[in-house]
C-alpha cells in the first residue's frame, strides 16, 4: 500500500484548514472588530460545523466500516461507543493535565502560574486544534480525497470565526493588531501535525479504521461541549449562537452529502 498519498493529502488538507484561521483573523489588521453578538453567532456556526462533521463524516462512517468488518450486531455499536469515549477522555485528560489559559475562564491545569501567559494560551489552542487536524487526517487516510474533502472544508469554515475570536481576545489583552493576527495565524499550524498522525494511523492499519474515525469524533465532541458552546452563551446571545449552530450544522451536512 502506498502510504505517501494519504499522508500528503492529510497534511495538505489540514494545513489549508489551519490557514483559514489566519484569514478569519484578518479583519483585526484593519481595525474592524465585530460585536459580541456577531462573534457568538460565528462561534455557534463553528460548533455546528464540528458537530455535523463529528457525526456524518466520522461516526456514521465508523459504524459502517465496523459493520462491514464484523457484521450486524452489538460489536459495531460497541466500537463506536468505546472509541468516542476514548477520544473525549484523552482531550479531557490533556485539558486537566497541561497548564493552559482561556481568556474567558482564566488559568487551568497544574502549576499554570509557572508559565508565561502567552505560552499558556498556545497550549490551550493546541488542545483545541489538534483534534480538528486529527479528524481531517483520519478522513483523508480512510477514504482519500472524497473522504477528507468535506472535513477539510468544514473545519476550514469553522476556523474562520475561531481565528477572529482569538485575534479579538488578544487585542483585549493589550496585544497590537499585527501581533494579535500573527499569533492567531500560528495557532492554526497545530492542525497539520494532527492531520499527519491521523492519516498515518488509518493508512497503516485497516482494522483501525472504525476505531480511528470514532476516536477523532469523540475528541472533537469534547472541544465542542467544553469550549465552544459555553463560550457562545457566556455573553447572553444564546439565540444568535443557536442560529449560527443550526446554519453550520446543515451546511456541513449538505457538503458531506454533496462531496462525500
Amino acid at each position: 500500500m502506498d502510504f505517501a498519498a494519504p499522508l500528503a493529502l492529510g497534511f495538505t488538507g489540514s494545513l489549508v484548514a489551519g490557514l483559514m484561521t489566519a484569514i478569519g483573523a484578518t479583519p483585526v489588521l484593519f481595525g474592524k472588530t465585530p460585536s459580541h453578538a456577531a462573534r457568538d453567532m460565528s462561534l455557534g456556526f463553528a460548533a455546528g460545523v464540528m458537530l455535523s462533521a463529528s457525526f456524518f463524516s466520522l461516526i456514521v462512517p465508523a459504524i459502517e466500516a465496523a459493520t462491514e468488518e464484523y457484521g450486524d450486531g452489538h460489536i459495531p455499536a460497541s466500537i463506536a461507543v468505546v472509541s468516542i469515549l476514548a477520544g473525549m477522555g484523552l482531550v479531557a485528560w490533556l485539558n486537566e493535565t497541561l497548564p493552559h489559559e482561556h481568556f474567558a475562564t482564566g488559568r487551568e491545569g497544574p502549576d499554570s502560574f509557572a508559565l508565561r501567559q502567552i505560552w499558556l494560551f498556545v497550549i490551550a489552542i493546541t488542545i483545541h486544534n489538534f483534534p480538528e487536524g486529527l479528524a481531517v487526517g483520519v478522513g483523508f487516510g480512510a477514504h482519500g480525497l472524497a473522504g477528507g474533502m468535506p472535513l477539510a472544508i468544514g473545519i476550514g469554515l469553522q476556523n474562520l470565526p475561531e481565528g477572529l475570536a482569538v485575534a479579538v481576545a488578544l487585542l483585549g489583552e493589550g496585544y497590537n493588531r499585527s501581533r494579535a493576527w500573527s499569533i492567531a495565524a500560528l495557532t492554526g499550524l497545530v492542525e497539520p501535525i494532527g492531520g499527519v498522525i491521523g492519516a498515518a494511523a488509518i493508512s497503516y492499519s485497516e482494522p483501525f479504521l472504525p476505531w480511528g474515525l470514532a476516536f477523532a469524533a469523540g475528541a472533537m465532541l469534547y472541544v465542542i461541549s467544553h469550549e465552544i458552546i459555553p463560550e457562545t452563551h457566556r455573553s447572553g446571545h444564546q439565540n444568535k449562537a443557536t442560529l449560527g449552530l443550526a446554519v453550520g450544522l446543515v451546511l456541513m451536512l449538505f457538503l458531506d452529502v454533496w462531496l462525500g
